[in-house]
This record gives C-alpha cells, sequence and structure tokens, in this order.
C-alpha cells in the first residue's frame, strides 16, 4: 500500500504543479520550470518506496523493463489517475477558483508526434538512468528526469500542451487546458512511446542489464 499512497502523492503534486502554473498570471516560462523542477523532487522523494513513476507511461515502460511486478500496475495506474484528477479539482474549484482558463487547440499530427518523441524520451531516460545496472546506484536520476520534462515542456508545450503523461492529459483535461475531444491524442502517444521506448532499451542494454528484479525488490534501483 505504501507504494500506492507516494505514486498518488507524487502525481497529485505534479498536476498540482501544472495546473497553478498553467492557469492564471503563473502560466508562460516559468511553469516548464515548475513543472520540472516538481517532477524532480517527487521522484527524489518517492524513488526508494514506489520507483517514483508518477505517469502510468512509465509504469508501462517498466513493468516491459521487467523492473515493476505486473499485479502492481493497475494499481499504480489508480493512484496515478486519482492524484491527478484531485489535483486538478484542488485548483479548479479552491487555488484558482474563478481564473479564466484558455484550451489549447492542438492540431492532431503534430500533437501526436510531440507527445509521442517526449513521451519516448522521459520513459528512455527513466529507463537508463534509473534501473539500468550500469547508473545503478547513481544520485542523478531524479535531476535527469525531471529536466526531461521540462525540456520537453518549453520544446513542444505550445504544440501539444506538454503532457507526456496520460495522468498529467487527465488533469489538464479537467483543468479546461485541453478539451475532452483531446484526450486521446495523449493516451495513444504516450503509452506508445512508453512501450517502444522500453523495447528499444531492452536492445541496446546488454543482457545483463535486462535481468528483472526479484519481485520483493523495488520496482527502481534507487539509492539507500
Amino acid at each position: 500500500m505504501n507504494k500506492y499512497i507516494v505514486e498518488f502523492i507524487g502525481t497529485f503534486f505534479l498536476v498540482l504543479t501544472v495546473g497553478c502554473t498553467g492557469i492564471g498570471a503563473g502560466a508562460g516560462v516559468i511553469a516548464p520550470l515548475a513543472i520540472g523542477a516538481a517532477l524532480m523532487v517527487m521522484v527524489f522523494a518517492g524513488g526508494h518506496i514506489s520507483g517514483g513513476h508518477y505517469n502510468p507511461a512509465v509504469t508501462l515502460g517498466v513493468l516491459i523493463r521487467g523492473k515493476v511486478k505486473p499485479a502492481d500496475v493497475v494499481p499504480y495506474w489508480i493512484a496515478q489517475f486519482v492524484g491527478a484528477a484531485i489535483a486538478a479539482f484542488l485548483v479548479i474549484k479552491v487555488l484558482r477558483l474563478g481564473v479564466p482558463v484558455t484550451p489549447i487547440a492542438p492540431k492532431m499530427g503534430p500533437a501526436l508526434l510531440a507527445e509521442f518523441l517526449f513521451t519516448f524520451a522521459l520513459v528512455y531516460v527513466v529507463l537508463n538512468a534509473a534501473t539500468a545496472e550500469g547508473t545503478s546506484g547513481n544520485s542523478f536520476y531524479g535531476l535527469a528526469i525531471g529536466m526531461t520534462v521540462m525540456t520537453g515542456a518549453f520544446a513542444v508545450g505550445d504544440i501539444s500542451g506538454g503532457a507526456f503523461n496520460p495522468a498529467v492529459a487527465l488533469g489538464i483535461t479537467l483543468l479546461g487546458i485541453s478539451s475532452w475531444n483531446n484526450i486521446w491524442i495523449y493516451l495513444v502517444a504516450n503509452f506508445a512511446a512508453g512501450a517502444v521506448a522500453a523495447v528499444i532499451f531492452q536492445l541496446v542494454n546488454p543482457p545483463m542489464q535486462t535481468t528483472p528484479i526479484a519481485t520483493d525488490e523495488p520496482p527502481y534501483e534507487t539509492p539507500q
């Protein structure tokens, strides 16, 4: 249960930051910095307990990688989506109550590609920085993960909204930043990218680096 609580908390604060910086006066250049930093600190805070996924696409990639038990996948997804929904509700009903929201209008093709590319980059970085034997015990994995999201938000945020995460996609939809008609773009691109990143990881890493961990160990190999 501790793993699921940590996944809820991390996703909650990630989406809370997305909402608070993406709506109103906080929007602009500060948003990608704040969002990347929020993810970074939450990964450092919870990585040793749950692996610090906070992203259903990351959980899918880690599952294919063999670093999370299949029985944990659905509970992880539930915790992540519920955390995102509650954070979005708190933003629109309390923290940014009455603040006008300008919905984005992404073009399907560019948005699909943008979300796929940077979700791929995110999951690829997660797998290599936080699950590979060659980087085991490092102290930079949280920074690498957070900066990947920050980079993606700067690069393609104006194209797709810069979710790179199905839970964040739910959050920005509930916030009114994106419409329900567009949520499939994020779900398809993000989950596909997570799966492809895991397959590529398996191909480029030596066999010894793809050996699944024992079922009683945490899903990420993180510093103790």
